[in-house]
């Protein structure tokens, strides 16, 4: 019986979570949709790392249509390998093999950093030398492409010299001024709807075409 919305079928953690994170982002989780879609990298809850906005911004795209599913990093708090400010704080950002290999199976990432700049962006280099997915970068932090590019990111608009490319993976859009630890306004949950409906259908597109041309 239809009630006027769109039921999600979401494979939730087996365990209770802890701390800030309450039930919903305990570390090394992931909540899975029934379809491969989008995956939202969260980095593990603490008093810096708080669950919003990525709840919100999963709800939100939920009631767009959209299938997300996200996985909270086990050790995604601290500065990322190869930041120039690792050992400045003692914890350091790495992501295991069983967490790459379930963010490998999506069409399109998403991936929250916050407000220090060089710190999102070494955490953006970081994961995406280890996940080939077009992904889209969601922080606090003034950031643009040229400054991902700098570092070695690739990067829709701008691109590293072949020589200094340090990622597999690419960003395809940045959505900045999505404050940590606050509710997401409804333009900036409008934007981020919008392109993540944008390249769905790209890499949907581009997908079917591809199968077009090997039939």
């Amino acid at each position: 019986m239809s009630v006027g919305r769109k039921t999600h079928v979401i494979d939730c953690r087996e365990t209770m979570g802890v701390g800030l994170g309450g039930e919903l982002a305990q570390s090394g989780t992931i909540s899975e949709s029934e379809s491969k879609e989008v995956i939202v990298l969260s980095m593990s809850p603490d008093r810096r790392h708080v669950t919003k906005p990525v709840c919100e911004i999963t709800y939100g795209l939920r009631e767009a249509g959209i299938e997300v599913s996200v996985i909270v990093l086990r050790s995604g708090m601290g500065q990322p390998k190869g930041s120039p400010s690792v050992g400045a704080r003692g914890t350091i950002c790495e992501a295991g093999y069983d967490e790459v290999f379930k963010i490998k199976r999506f069409k399109l990432a998403i991936v929250h950093g916050g407000a220090v700049k060089h710190h999102v962006a070494y955490k953006a280099r970081y994961l995406l030398g280890l996940i080939n997915l077009p992904t889209i970068l969601i922080c606090q932090a003034p950031i643009d492409f040229e400054d991902l590019a700098q570092i070695g990111i690739k990067t829709r608009v701008v691109r590293p010299p072949p020589e200094k490319i340090e990622t597999v993976g690419e960003v395809v859009d940045i959505i900045t001024d999505v404050i940590r630890g606050t509710s997401v306004p409804v333009n900036k949950m409008n934007e981020i709807t919008t392109k993540v409906i944008k390249w769905i259908n790209y890499y949907s597109d581009k997908n079917l075409l591809k199968l077009a041309e090997n039939a």
